[in-house]
């Protein structure tokens, strides 16, 4: 009996079908639960180095625009928003100036209050945050400079605390102006005190709205210290970070 060949076009329909399916379930998954997001920058040392790969929800304060593919503007403000962003928090958010651009910091200042730095020290509503110092941070993340960095930590008003670094005696926004937070807006600082452009710098950052939170920052699933080279395969493995793998984002 002669066997019909199998239909070429089915076969390819029902490829395409199945890559659509999963571009498609990826598009929710990365909209609505979990974003991957990877840090290029050293503002956020000691808690996130260059090299980390971490998970952000995109549930934890509901949703924006920005929350979705291209930032189409599909509603205004944040929907579902069950839960609201915490001074403390590490959060993702786009950048006013420019809402391609992803930034991470933490929460420092939250909607009305009063922020200002005196020789290095926070003061939020008058408040002066207290700090106690701890072991210096080594910096080796440039091989042939690696530095020794004061590292504190500094215990926020509702009791949480953080780990902070603090490189010079006189940092470049170490004393400023009082930032008066607006309603429905946040005031960002890196944890690397003297080395983060935050919403200290308003012309360049400055105050973000709750609509431009992309999520909380949850934990880091990988991480590389960045020796790996193309040329050598071992190396690969030798610049995993271990320790900071299914690190919790504090």
């Amino acid at each position: 009996m002669r066997r019909n060949p199998p239909h070429k076009k089915n076969s390819w329909d029902d490829t395409l079908s199945t890559i659509l399916i999963a571009l498609a379930l990826a598009v929710v998954f990365r909209s609505f639960v979990f974003e991957p997001f990877h840090i290029p920058t050293g503002s956020m040392k000691d808690n996130l180095l260059v090299g980390d790969y971490l998970f952000v929800s995109k549930y934890s304060y509901g949703y924006s625009r920005y929350s979705f593919p291209f930032g189409l503007s599909i509603f205004e403000g944040r929907v579902l928003e069950f839960n609201k962003p915490k001074r403390g928090d590490v959060v993702v958010f786009r950048l006013p100036a420019n809402t391609h651009i992803d930034y991470i910091k933490r929460i420092i200042g939250m909607p009305g209050d009063h922020i200002q730095l005196k020789d290095g020290i926070v003061y939020v509503n008058g408040q002066p945050l207290a700090r106690r110092q701890k072991t210096d941070f080594t910096d080796d993340e440039n091989k042939t400079n690696i530095r020794t960095i004061a590292r504190f930590d500094e215990t926020l008003p509702e009791g949480k605390t953080i780990e902070i670094l603090k490189q010079y005696k006189e940092g470049p926004a170490d004393n400023t102006q009082m930032y008066d937070v607006p309603p429905g807006h946040y005031f960002m600082m890196g944890d690397n005190r003297d080395n983060s452009h935050d919403s200290r710098f308003l012309e360049d950052v400055g105050y973000i709205p709750a609509e431009n939170i992309v999520g909380h920052a949850e934990m880091i699933f990988f991480s590389t210290d960045g020796s790996a080279q193309w040329t050598d395969p071992i190396s690969w493995f030798t610049a995993i970070r271990l320790d900071r793998i299914f690190k919790i984002i504090q």
